[in-house]
């Protein structure tokens, strides 16, 4: 997902700030207004094959 989309996203969301943030950051505020853990590039081995940002994070 481009960051363009993302902070269109967040912002929909009501993420704070989100136009200041790096990508990584914005993405974790995301997970977390969406009720997730904020886990985007802290797991090494992931199980959750459903995540939306799942092909960028685990690459």
């Amino acid at each position: 997902m481009l960051l363009k989309e993302i902070k269109v996203k967040a912002q929909g969301l009501g993420v704070k700030n989100y136009s200041r943030m790096k990508k990584d950051e914005l993405i974790r505020a995301v997970q977390e207004k969406e009720g997730n853990s904020p886990c985007y590039q802290n797991i090494y081995d992931c199980w959750e094959f459903d995540c939306l940002w799942r092909p960028d994070c685990q690459g």
